[in-house]
């Protein structure tokens, strides 16, 4: 198409605004199905509700309402909808794949074992892991998004009389601890009002150690969750510990003790080092992030929780002030892997695994991990080698039952939209209730098997009808400078191995309100963990495909029926005008 021709083209917004000429035939279908004369009325509309949209307990108010939300419109009709405003209505805002009135619908009065709670990884860093400031800004930015785990490295200042937050032996900028904790008290509970958990790495002295103690307890008063000096059995509900701050960190008297097994098994496992392989890549194009293509070949030594050469002068002695804030104790037992996984019946604790001990571990104990954190707690971080903050692929932590994977927050990629999609459940809240399944034991003391074939329980076939508003979120040459784009939608699963897999449309050319009409199935076999990924991009022909948008979605709150599916940019914002119509149903 010639410069001169877009011009013309750019003139007539049909092409760009969605009308009703744009209404795939299965949707004209449907309301010729559910109206009379061309007019939908309240009880046609409440019909649709229940039968199509699987609405179950749609009330007659409820379809009145969303003819009600119509009469702003030009092409409103007082009876009812004509099949203009029907078609606005699906591709409305108010048609989401999530019902979003729900808010924390999930039994929030369990332990917080049972639970996958939405973390972060070396929280204050702005950036790479090496040489990026540390702030408080990423901390306030995380909890805005629901985040409920933050962690902070904790090291003397140069003159060993104040404490600062930073990562440990590199270059990256410090910030003042104090600092940190009165922005976490201002912002902990903006988007969720669940309890947020400050995991500290500590690098203290006892002096310093107290010191940290008061700056805990005066900037958290009686926010802060402290069970004294006493060992929780089990672990309290995020509904008791709603509003509370909850502190966990390995008792500083394990540290020695930590150090010395770490310095084994670092010794143990060098030359062991596995390719960094994405475990959901069953996809027909490489989905290998930009942000790992760099990623060394490399043993992970855990440089996240190892003390250093210099921490071996710590004392033994601690501050006992200190010690009572823990509520969530931490550390590595000694002994193997058999020792750390043991379930003592009289202590909650919890245990820190790299993304590559996980991997490890899960090949030879994926069962004695399910059952270890079905009472305790598993906390899961990159290997150490992600230098620039790239992230791993959540699902082998969360089969295994793992409720704290944790994440790099700062940047983007497939792993970071995964782990949006799943605390996207639950209302967002940051606490979403594990399956029963990673919960139960059997008469025998028998406990999921994630390694074990499972029959097909469900199908999800998804139809991707089409896509608008891009013509608005977008400027008119982003993606061509002399015609209109080339859009074609990726959609799929990322779940346990057997389900995890993508499937893509047809690229359509030089259209701005794409209609694929292509339908695609699913079977599931661990529905409950199943994310329902979709991607759209722009082809081109002589570089790489443009990006359009991407959304990730918990399978197991998915709405069916026809729903108009929100796109977000890479950094999980969502666009204003993005979205595409999409029919989800199970079988």
């Amino acid at each position: 198409m010639s410069k001169q021709t877009y011009r013309v083209c750019l003139c007539f917004s049909r092409r760009f605004k969605l009308a009703v000429a744009e209404a795939p035939e299965e949707i004209r279908a449907l309301f010729n199905q559910y109206s009379d004369n061309g007019i939908m009325t309240d009880n046609h509309l409440h019909r649709f509700l229940i039968e199509v949209q699987k609405q179950e307990k749609a009330t007659l108010e409820e379809a009145q309402a969303i003819i009600e939300s119509l009469k702003h419109l030009a092409i409103f009709h007082r009876k009812g909808l004509n099949l203009e405003a029907f078609f606005k209505y699906l591709f409305g805002d108010n048609n989401p794949p999530l019902d979003l009135k729900l808010g924390a619908h999930h039994d929030m009065t369990a332990p917080i074992s049972h639970y996958f709670i939405y973390t972060g990884h070396n929280s204050y860093l702005t950036g790479n892991q090496l040489s990026s400031d540390c702030s408080d800004v990423p901390i306030i930015n995380a909890l805005k998004k629901g985040v409920r785990v933050i962690e902070l490295d904790i090291w003397p200042n140069s003159d060993k009389d104040d404490v600062e937050v930073l990562h440990g032996r590199t270059l990256t900028t410090p910030v003042q601890l104090i600092k940190c904790l009165r922005s976490i008290k201002e912002h902990a509970f903006t988007a969720s009002e669940f309890p947020v958990v400050i995991t500290l790495e500590d690098h203290l002295t006892p002096d310093l150690q107290s010191k940290v103690s008061k700056m805990v307890t005066q900037t958290f008063g009686d926010t802060l969750f402290s069970p004294g000096s006493e060992c929780l059995k089990e672990f309290p509900s995020p509904e008791s510990l709603k509003r509370r701050i909850i502190i966990s960190t390995k008792p500083p008297k394990e540290y020695l003790e930590a150090k010395e097994i770490k310095d084994k098994e670092s010794d143990s496992q060098k030359g062991n080092a596995a390719p960094d392989e994405e475990a959901w890549g069953k996809e027909i194009l490489n989905l290998k992030s930009a942000d790992d293509k760099n990623e060394l070949d490399e043993d992970d030594n855990d440089a996240e929780e190892d003390p250093g050469e210099g921490d071996h002068k710590l004392p033994h002695d601690i501050a006992p002030e200190y010690k009572r804030l823990i509520a969530i104790p931490a550390g590595k037992p000694k002994g193997g892997l058999e020792e750390c996984l043991k379930v003592d019946p009289d202590k909650a604790r919890r245990l820190s695994l790299s993304e590559q001990q996980l991997e490890n571990a899960a090949e030879t104990h994926g069962k004695e991990i399910v059952r270890f954190t079905q009472r305790n707690i598993l906390r899961v971080y990159p290997k150490g080698i992600r230098v620039n903050s790239s992230n791993y692929n959540p699902l082998i932590g969360w089969m295994h039952g793992a409720q704290m994977v944790a994440f790099n927050m700062q940047g983007y990629g497939r792993s970071l939209w995964m782990m949006q999609g799943m605390f996207r459940a639950n209302g967002g809240c940051g606490f979403v209730k594990k399956p029963d399944f990673l919960l139960k034991s059997g008469p025998h003391g028998e406990v999921f098997d994630p390694k074990a074939k499972l029959p097909v329980q469900k199908t999800l076939k998804v139809k991707i009808y089409m896509g608008e508003g891009w013509y608005y979120d977008f400027h008119h040459t982003h993606f061509d400078a002399y015609s209109p784009p080339d859009f074609y939608v990726r959609v799929g699963i990322a779940g346990v191995p057997a389900d995890t897999g993508m499937k893509k449309t047809r690229t359509l050319e030089d259209n701005w309100i794409p209609v694929w009409d292509e339908e695609f199935e699913f079977p599931l076999t661990v529905p409950d963990l199943a994310l329902l990924r979709i991607e759209v991009h722009e082809y081109d022909m002589s570089e790489k495909d443009d990006f359009g948008g991407q959304t990730c979605l918990p399978v197991r709150e998915l709405r069916e029926g026809i729903r108009a599916v929100p796109l977000h940019d890479r950094k999980g914002e969502k666009y204003n005008s993005v979205k595409l119509l999409v029919r989800l149903e199970f079988v």
